[in-house]
């Protein structure tokens, strides 16, 4: 099973790096999730500024470098590896919204 990590670092837009406001986390109904999808837009936005996913090769990598390289405190990071860890159940293209959606359980 992938992780919401997993598809952030497989995933491309046009040979870039999913940008925060093409991603929405739902659920298998295709309910969106506005807490995770906040979540992960933050990482994406804030996060992914001092590190490149292609620089890393796990979720806890990941963590490690942006504690390195961020004054991010320990709880915001928290939240990002929970995020990171979160099973990615299937993705979703809608390109009429001009999204993909991330499905999760939660």
């Amino acid at each position: 099973m992938s992780t919401i990590f997993d598809v952030l670092k497989t995933v491309s837009v046009n040979h870039q790096e999913v940008e925060s406001h093409q991603v929405v986390v739902t659920n298998v109904q295709g309910k969106p999730n506005s807490l995770l999808t906040d979540l992960l837009r933050d990482l994406i936005d804030n996060a992914l500024l001092f590190v490149s996913l292609t620089d890393v090769n796990s979720a806890e990598n990941l963590i490690a470098q942006l504690k390195t390289h961020t004054p991010l405190p320990d709880d915001v990071l928290a939240e990002y590896g929970k995020i990171l860890g979160e099973p990615c159940d299937g993705l979703n293209f809608a390109p009429q919204k001009g999204q993909i959606e991330l499905i999760v359980r939660r």
